[in-house]
This record gives C-alpha cells, structure tokens and sequence, in this order.
C-alpha cells in the first residue's frame, strides 16, 4: 500500500476528532478518544483515494489532550523518528486533541529532524457531530503530507497550514479555533490543493539530535510550571513552588515582560536559589522585547506554554 513507492503514516492519540456524544447534535457534551485512529480513517470517503491507497494507521495513545504527559510525548516522538527514518514513508500525520496541540507540536519541532512533513490535525466537534470537521482535517492534512516541497511540523485545521512555532488555539468553541497571530498562516488547503503563503512552509532550526537523546535517556521529566502575572499578584505560590523542588517557572507576564513587584521579587528568590526563571507574555500576539540589565531572561518569542516545554527540554540536556 503505497504512495508513489511512499506511505503515508497517520499516527492516533485521540482528542475531540476521536470523540463520540449521545447526541448527534451535541457538540460539547461529548467523550473525548473513544473512536480508534483505523476507523477514523475508514469513514473518511475519498481519504483512500487521495493517499493512493497507501494509508497506514497506528494508535499511539487514546487520550483527550487536556490529559497529555510527557510520556506520550516521548512515546510520540519516538514513533516519528522510526516512521521518518523509514524510505518508504512520505511523511507522518497526527491526529491529536485540540487542547494541547501548539504544545505537542512546538515539542516535536524542537526533537525531531523533520526532513519530510509531520502534520498535526483536529476537530472541535466530535466524530459523531450532525456536521464534523474531523474528516475534512484529515483530508486537508493528507493534501499537506503529499503537497510538494511539504517538511517539518506543521498543523493543520479549518483549511489553514500552520507552523509548530506560532499556532495557538484561540477560541473554545468554533471549527476555525486556530490562529498563527500577527506571523498569520503558511498556507491553506483548497480543494485537495495546498497554496503556499510563500514558497513553502518556513522550517526553523532546532537542536534535534541533542534534544532527542536527552528526551530517549530522560530517567525523569524536569518539573516545570506556568505562572500568570496579574493585577494583585503574589510571591506565596512561587515560594510553595521552590520549596517542593520546582526546576523550572515560565512567568506569562502582563504587557512587555512586566511583573507585579511582590511576584517579581519572588522569581528572583528562586532564580537566586538555583530554579530556572522564563519571562514571556499573556498577550495575544507579539513578543516580549528584552532590555540591558534584565533579571529574568525572556523567551525568544515563544509562548508561556511553549516556553515551557523549551525549557523542559534545556532542562533535559542539563542533566
């Protein structure tokens, strides 16, 4: 079962794209990961005849994503590299939960060396919704897979391609609940047919060998937490945080790296006191712009929950 001498390799974790409900027209009340990744694909008319009957599937976990580790992250990955690694293999889709899909995929973008397209897609309704839009992703995420010039980790939903490094779910409830901000969308799906905002997809560079082995011979993940930086903030949960032996704080700070003085006084008690401290922002778009002389280091552009997963992975290396 081949792709022009190629398969391609749709990997399952669950999510809402997976999800079954009572009833058909409930959209919200429904199971996350209850419908296996093979029949997924089974339901999707014309999925087969896209892919040139070379389709092969492969559950990795069965999980809503709000529930995702690092476990299956590391499990995840490992499945990718093994299927990248392999000739035969065009390219890897993901059928994943919307919840923490920005995550999981800036993750696999920082792990793998991802010379052929990694696509991630979703749903937000359920397989049994009155409407889906689970079988229309997986057949845009194929498109992408086969769209020439196609490599890296990208994700795919509502007919829009974006990058592992700026997509962010926006919305709670809509099919077209993901957004790449003010850096906007790589491309899109049309009628089977990728176009590209540019040339192609931008990949950017990661220490993937280095990051990999570190995620292979993790005997432990580092434990590292978000903190929100609001109107009234205090140090009391960061100083918790520090006693019980946090590694790792990413700070989503108001505005451009600001932080309300009793908090900012405890990361820096911490930061003296050996924890890793990040600062990025809770803003919508836009990054936090670093001064001379900053205490706490900023997070190059990422966002707090990828941050987060950055410095998971800095963490990895260290040791």
């Amino acid at each position: 079962m081949q792709v022009s001498g190629q398969k391609i390799v749709v990997l399952g974790t669950g999510g809402t794209i997976a999800g079954t409900s009572a009833q058909a027209g409930d959209n919200i009340g429904y199971t996350a990961a209850q419908v296996g990744v093979e029949q997924l694909l089974n339901a999707v008319p014309g999925l087969q005849a896209l892919a040139g009957g070379g389709l092969v599937a492969e559950q990795v976990a069965q999980i809503d994503s709000k529930d995702m580790e690092c476990e299956v992250w590391r499990t995840l990955a490992l499945r990718c590299a093994h299927h990248l690694n392999d000739p035969e293999v065009r390219g890897v889709v993901i059928t994943h939960g919307t919840d923490t899909l920005e995550e999981t995929a800036w993750f696999l973008h920082e792990v793998l060396d991802a010379r052929k397209p990694v696509v991630l897609t979703c749903a937000m309704r359920p397989a049994t919704a009155l409407t889906p839009d689970g079988p229309q992703n997986l057949l845009d995420a194929v498109a992408v897979v086969l769209a020439p010039g196609s490599m890296g980790v990208l994700a795919v939903a509502a007919g829009d391609v974006h990058g592992a490094r700026h997509v962010q779910k926006v919305h709670p409830y809509r099919v077209n609940a993901f957004s790449s901000g003010e850096a906007g969308a790589l491309g899109w799906v049309e009628e089977g047919t990728v176009r590209w905002a540019f040339n192609g997809p931008v990949v950017l560079e990661n220490q993937a060998s280095g990051a990999m082995n570190s995620v292979v011979n993790a005997a432990a993940w580092p434990w590292v937490e978000v903190i929100m930086n609001h109107a009234g903030a205090s140090g009391r949960a960061v100083d918790a945080l520090a006693r019980e032996g946090v590694q790792g704080l990413v700070v989503a700070c108001t505005g451009n790296g600001t932080i309300h003085h009793d908090l900012e006084a405890a990361l820096l008690r911490a930061q003296t006191a050996g924890v890793r401290v990040v600062r990025s922002t809770r803003c919508a778009e836009g990054q936090v712009l670093p001064k001379p002389g900053d205490a706490l280091p900023a997070s190059q552009g990422l966002s707090p929950v990828k941050a987060r997963v950055a410095l998971i992975l800095d963490l990895l290396r260290m040791d």
